[in-house]
C-alpha cells in the first residue's frame, strides 16, 4: 500500500540520529555593478530617484541554515509507525540524496551550485524598493520597504527552491516529479524549474483555485506540467475523498497527499514541496542575504519586518537571515507573521505532531497545525490554505523570536489597492496580508510621531489573480472566518503523541 511506502517521507526538521556537513562556508566577493536594489520593473532597470541609492549587490554564493544558531535545536520529525525519528533511507523513495541531507543538514551555511546561481542571474538580485507614495498617502513618518520577487519568471519566491530541486533530482536521473499547488505559483515554478533540465512535471491544483486561477493552470501547461484538480479521480486518495465529499473545494494536505501517492509507487519518479519542509525555507533565504546587504547599503536597518504566512516559506527566506543578526546582537527588529483569519494556524492552531498532509501519509512533524483534515475556506489567498506552518518556523515561533496576527481577506484587499494605485504593482493576494499588517504599523507611527524602517516582503504580483480584485472592486467579497466547531473537530483527530 502506499501508505507503507511513504510513511517517512516528508522529513521537516533536523533529527538528532544523523546530520551531515554540506558545502563550505562562503566568502564574500567584492561587490561589482549588479542589478536589483532600487528598482521597480525588472531587476536591470535603473534605480528610482527617490531616497538614497543603494550600491550594487551580488547574488548570494551560499544558503543559510538557521538550526546552527538556534540555542535550543527543533524536535525531529518521528516515524509515524514507530514514533521514532526518521532517517534518511525512509525518504529516499521521495527525494533525492542531496535534498535530504540539506534536510538534516546542520551547518550554518550551504554552497548553492553554480549552475542554480547561473538560473537565478535570470532574476536576482530582486529589487528592494522603498514605497515613497504609500508613505504620502498614509501620512506617515514611517519608512516602508519591500523586497519584491514577483520579478521571476514565475511571479513570485517559489523559484528559488524550484530550480535547486529540480536539479538536484535531475543530477540523480530522476525522469519525473510531482508536487501540489494552491494558487498556483508553486507548480508554476516547479514547471518552470522542469522545462529548464527536462524533468517531467505532474501537478494536483487545489480545486478551488484551478477554479478562480485557470490563467495558472494554463501557465504550467505552457512549461510542459500536467495538471490535476485535487481532489482527482486519478488517486487512490482523491477517489476516497471525492467519494466522500463530491463538492470538497480541496486543500493541500489532500493535493500533497495525490502527489505523494503517484511519487512513491513510480521508481523513476520523486516528490517536490513548495513550503514547510527545512530544505525549502533554506533555498528561500536568498530573499533575506539580499536584503540585508540592500539595507545596509542605503544605511538602513528594519524596525519591524513583516511577510505573510501559510506555510513560511517565503516569511522564512526573508526573517532567518535577518533573525541571525538579532541573535548576534546586530540588529532587534520586531517580526511578525501576518496569517488569513479562515486560516490561523500560528494564531489558533495547536503546537503538536501532526502529518502534513490530509490523509496521513506523511511523517509526524511538530508544528503548529489546525488538524491535517482541516479543509479552510476557499478565501482567494489559495496560498496560504495549509492546515500547519513550516516544523522550523513553529519551533522559531516558540522560542519567542517573531509573532503572529490574523488579517481578515477585506482589510487585506483594501490594502492592496491603496499599495497598486501608490506604488503601481497589483499584489497577489498572499503578500496582500504583510501589506495590511505594514498599513497598520505606518498609521500607528502617525499616531506616535515614530520614524519606524518597516520592511515587509512582497513575495508575489497578481497578475492572475485579477477574479479576486473584480469580486473586492464589485463588493462582493466577504470574509470567512474558521467556524470554532470545525477546528475542534479536527484537531481531535490529530494523532496523541507524547513528547
Amino acid at each position: 500500500m502506499v501508505q507503507s511506502l511513504v510513511s517517512a517521507s516528508l522529513l521537516s526538521v533536523s533529527s538528532p540520529t544523523f546530520s551531515f556537513k554540506v558545502g563550505e562556508q562562503w566568502k564574500p566577493k567584492l561587490l561589482r555593478a549588479s542589478p536589483g536594489c532600487g528598482v521597480r520593473a525588472r531587476a536591470r532597470a535603473a534605480a528610482t530617484k527617490a531616497g538614497p541609492q543603494p550600491q550594487a549587490v551580488e547574488i548570494p554564493h551560499q544558503w543559510y541554515n538557521i538550526v546552527a544558531d538556534l540555542p535550543v535545536k527543533p524536535p525531529p520529525a518521528l516515524h509515524p509507525q514507530t514514533l521514532e525519528p526518521i532517517k534518511p533511507e525512509d525518504l529516499s523513495p521521495l527525494f533525492p540524496y542531496e535534498l535530504i541531507k540539506q534536510e538534516a543538514c546542520t551547518d550554518r551555511f550551504i554552497a548553492i551550485p553554480e549552475e542554480v546561481i547561473d538560473v537565478y542571474r535570470l532574476w536576482r538580485p530582486t529589487p528592494l524598493i522603498r514605497a515613497n507614495r504609500l508613505e504620502k498617502l498614509l501620512d506617515t513618518p514611517a519608512r516602508i520597504y519591500y523586497k519584491y520577487e514577483g520579478v521571476s519568471p514565475a511571479g513570485s519566491h517559489k523559484p528559488n527552491t524550484a530550480v535547486p530541486q529540480v536539479w538536484y533530482n535531475a543530477q540523480e536521473g530522476v525522469k519525473n516529479v510531482t508536487t501540489e499547488t494552491g494558487a498556483g505559483q508553486w507548480g508554476c515554478s516547479l514547471a518552470f524549474a522542469c522545462s529548464l533540465f527536462g524533468v517531467g512535471c505532474e501537478v494536483w491544483q487545489v480545486r478551488a483555485s484551478y477554479d478562480q486561477k485557470p490563467y495558472r493552470k494554463l501557465m504550467m501547461q505552457t512549461w510542459g506540467a500536467k495538471v490535476h484538480p485535487s481532489p482527482s479521480s486519478v488517486t487512490e486518495v482523491g477517489r476516497k475523498i471525492l467519494q466522500m465529499d463530491p463538492s470538497t473545494p480541496g486543500s493541500l494536505g489532500m493535493a500533497i497527499s495525490e502527489a505523494v501517492e503517484v511519487a512513491a509507487t513510480n521508481a523513476d519518479t520523486k516528490y517536490c514541496l513548495g513550503s514547510v519542509l527545512n530544505h525549502v525555507l533554506l533555498h528561500q533565504t536568498v530573499i533575506g542575504e539580499e536584503c540585508i546587504q540592500q539595507m545596509e547599503a542605503i544605511g538602513e536597518s528594519p524596525d519591524v519586518i513583516i511577510g505573510c504566512t501559510g506555510g513560511g516559506s517565503n516569511f522564512a527566506g526573508l526573517t532567518f537571515p535577518f533573525i541571525r543578526e538579532k541573535l548576534k546582537g546586530r540588529i532587534n527588529p520586531l517580526i511578525r507573521a501576518v496569517e488569513p483569519t479562515a486560516c490561523p494556524s500560528l494564531t489558533k492552531g495547536v503546537y503538536a505532531y501532526d502529518y502534513g498532509d490530509t490523509a496521513g501519509m506523511t511523517p509526524l512533524m511538530k508544528m503548529h497545525t489546525l488538524g491535517h483534515d482541516f479543509v479552510p475556506d476557499p478565501i482567494h489567498a489559495g496560498g496560504l490554505r495549509y492546515h500547519g506552518m513550516a516544523p522550523l518556523l513553529s519551533h522559531v515561533y516558540e522560542l519567542g523570536f517573531m509573532e503572529a496576527i490574523s488579517i481578515p481577506q477585506t482589510e487585506c484587499f483594501q490594502g492592496a489597492i491603496q499599495f497598486a494605485r501608490t506604488e503601481g504593482l497589483i499584489p497577489a493576494p498572499e503578500p496582500t496580508h504583510a501589506i495590511a499588517a505594514a498599513i497598520r504599523e505606518a498609521l500607528h507611527c502617525r499616531e506616535t510621531g515614530e520614524s519606524k524602517v518597516i520592511l515587509m516582503a512582497m513575495c508575489g504580483h497578481g497578475h492572475f489573480d485579477l477574479p479576486a480584485y473584480e469580486k473586492y472592486l464589485q463588493g462582493n467579497m466577504v470574509d470567512l472566518s474558521f467556524e470554532e466547531a470545525k477546528i475542534k473537530a479536527s484537531l481531535a483527530n490529530i494523532p496523541q503523541v507524547v513528547a
